[in-house]
């Protein structure tokens, strides 16, 4: 029995040698540049933008980790955002690193990005600002190419659906808060009339050319589209646009089946209506291909122009549920369990 101790000891000195705490989550700061990022709106705007990374606890190098691209809103920052979402306890839980693209107020007053920006909808601009972040911060962090998702709140949101329609290759798949389709706006003198009454373009068409222009294996970019039923700035006419947009990237035949007038969502293949503990109703609508999850529809009754279960001590955040942060994670783990 004493022998049985002693080794115990001793095992349990060496274990106690070589254990390390887990390392503490830590933002980082960064800058990168695209000669293609000049902004129309905008064309004396040096075309880099700021951003932060968030490296989650424990985060190991030897382990290639997915990436969260999350951008913010108007009137936000990448900090506000981080604590609007609670963004910083999902990446320790799940181990994504976090990258948080930063709007410069020279480039708009307001901190949006600039979703109408001509240039921005095609893939320059700011989208490609943002892509060369993306593409920096997968070298540096060792980053798993199959796993890049990019979400966004409001004018960020749109921006992360111009991500998923122009790059393709890069990004896996997309969440778009209260946000706008690729290319909804004709420009900044329209922008405004978009976001109440719907896209003055034919975004469908724009996907449609998008997807003959794709490489054969980056045809499949999956949607999440949350969205609040009174959402007084950004229409949900808007969030059925998106849906329409990315049903059609991703040649789903609900699209053909209804018309685009007044921007109707498509008949879903499943439907589902959860009744919420503060009186609200999430309804989940969801369009497969192939048995494929494509795009997932959140519409929250009640809900007005906010990060649903976020930080109500912020603007543009609604504590009551559902949480929009788990809803990004739960889809795009079941965007990529559902890939074949």
């Amino acid at each position: 029995m004493a022998e049985r101790n002693l080794w115990q000891r001793i095992k349990d000195r060496i274990r106690g040698w070589f254990a390390r705490e887990p390392a503490p989550g830590r933002f980082e700061t960064g800058s990168r540049f695209s000669v293609h990022g000049f902004v129309g709106n905008a064309p004396l705007v040096w075309p880099s933008r700021e951003f932060l990374v968030y490296v989650p606890k424990g985060r190991s190098r030897w382990k290639r980790a997915p990436l969260l691209v999350l951008c913010h809103g108007c009137k936000q920052t990448p900090e506000e955002i981080v604590q609007g979402t609670r963004v910083v306890e999902f990446a320790d839980r799940t181990g994504c690193v976090v990258l948080l693209p930063r709007q410069k107020e020279s480039a708009n007053p307001w901190h949006c990005w600039n979703w109408f920006d001509h240039r921005t909808a095609r893939g320059d601009g700011e989208a490609a600002i943002v892509a060369a972040q993306i593409r920096s911060v997968r070298r540096a962090y060792r980053i798993d190419r199959k796993r890049i998702f990019a979400a966004g709140m409001s004018a960020g949101g749109a921006l992360a659906a111009i991500l998923g329609v122009r790059f393709p290759g890069l990004v896996s798949a997309v969440a778009v808060h209260s946000g706008i389709a690729c290319g909804a706006a004709r420009g900044a003198m329209t922008a405004m009339n978009v976001m109440k009454d719907g896209p003055d373009q034919d975004v469908e068409a724009i996907a449609a050319v998008a997807r003959e222009r794709a490489a054969p294996r980056d045809v499949r970019m999956p949607l999440l589209a949350i969205h609040g039923e009174r959402d007084p700035v950004v229409a949900p006419s808007n969030a059925a646009a998106l849906v329409r947009q990315y049903l059609k990237l991703n040649d789903h035949p609900a699209v053909a089946a209804s018309a685009a007038d007044g921007w109707t969502l498509p008949v879903a293949d499943t439907e589902a209506r959860i009744p919420l503990p503060n009186g609200r109703t999430e309804i989940v609508r969801e369009w497969r291909r192939d048995g494929r999850l494509v795009v997932r529809y959140v519409e929250v009754t009640g809900l007005g122009h906010a990060w649903s279960g976020g930080d109500d001590k912020l603007q543009y955040n609604d504590a009551g549920p559902p949480d929009a942060t788990q809803l990004v994670g739960d889809f795009f783990t079941d965007a990529l369990s559902s890939r074949s």
